[in-house]
């Protein structure tokens, strides 16, 4: 099992503490001044560290080994984190287009400019730098949930700025329809960003084979050992927390099962050099000859009479 201070747990824990801190700040001077950006930040906070706190959880039970009742593990559950997350995300930003719409009919004020100037300031900053950190450990452990959350973070941190700019104008113009339109703005750009959350969240869940580039290097892998006479069935899918790949080569009819291991852990090796920072869950099968046609015909169900014919 992996250890208590992972990497992705770390992440989530500083992103759930500056998240905290970023609620009290932005809800007291939200509620303070009536501004409808800086409220709609606050709220966007306050997801941010619900989300976080459940990402913490999802890898946590994420990182289990596999066991009798789970015997591939329960790396999924960060991709379900995502979905979930990407959905809240969603929400959020229909309230805060909710919002704003309601200020531009009952045309509140806002007050409180200057501090509500300073807030938003002090978050860009420390949002920023959280960013900065997320991105590092997103690229060090390839995980999903800490990927979905950088992504997150970094859009707070451009809704941020135009909050920031939203109370710029509104302080040189007077006009407090600004607030409630960068709001919706806010609201519209923080619901198209939860859609790349949700969809990878949702393909990983869907077993989507890996990248197609991925795909080619590991049949360049397997076709280019001098031993192998040929391969089929390749097939990839991930969890989030590993890769998972499984393929049948051809081999000479009369090698020995030690030689065949032998050719199968050379090939798996190379393999893993792709990702080195990913688990890698590699599962090849031996075939003396190319029963590709066979294997095509079972997969669609054809009787066994067909498949006499195929494999003759």
């Amino acid at each position: 099992m992996k250890s208590e201070n992972s990497p992705q747990k770390r992440a989530t824990m500083v992103s759930s503490s500056v998240a905290t801190v970023l609620v009290f700040v932005k809800l007291i001077i939200g509620v303070a001044s009536g501004s409808v950006a800086v409220l709609a930040s606050a709220i966007d906070s306050l997801l941010d560290m619900a989300v976080s706190l459940f990402n913490f959880f999802a890898i946590k039970k994420s990182e289990e080994e596999p066991d009798d009742m789970y015997q591939y593990g329960k790396g999924k559950i960060q991709a379900i984190a995502a979905v979930i997350e990407g959905t809240v995300i969603t929400i959020s930003g229909i309230y805060i287009m909710y919002v704003a719409f309601k200020k531009l009919n009952e045309g509140t004020i806002t007050t409180l400019l200057t501090p509500s100037i300073f807030a938003m300031l002090f978050s860009i900053i420390v949002t920023y730098f959280l960013v900065q950190y997320l991105l590092k450990t997103a690229k060090e452990t390839d995980s999903i949930v800490i990927k979905a959350d950088a992504l997150h973070y970094k859009t707070d941190l451009w809704s941020n700025a135009a909050v920031l700019v939203a109370l710029g104008l509104v302080s040189l113009t007077g006009l407090d329809s600004i607030d409630a339109i960068f709001g919706l703005g806010i609201g519209i750009y923080i619901i198209y960003s939860a859609y790349e959350i949700i969809v990878d969240g949702i393909e990983i869940l869907l077993d989507r084979a890996l990248d197609g580039e991925t795909v080619a290097k590991i049949g360049e892998i397997i076709s280019g050992h001098p031993e192998v006479t040929s391969y089929h069935w390749l097939k990839t899918r991930t969890d989030g927390n590993a890769n998972f790949v499984e393929f049948h080569m051809v081999l000479r009819p009369n090698m020995l099962l030690l030689e065949a291991h032998r050719i199968a852990d050379e090939v798996e090796d190379k393999i893993m050099l792709l990702e080195p920072n990913k688990k890698w869950i590699i599962t090849p099968h031996f075939d003396p000859y190319d029963d590709e046609e066979v294997n095509d015909a079972m997969l669609h169900g054809k009787p066994l009479v067909e498949l006499e014919k195929v494999s003759h």
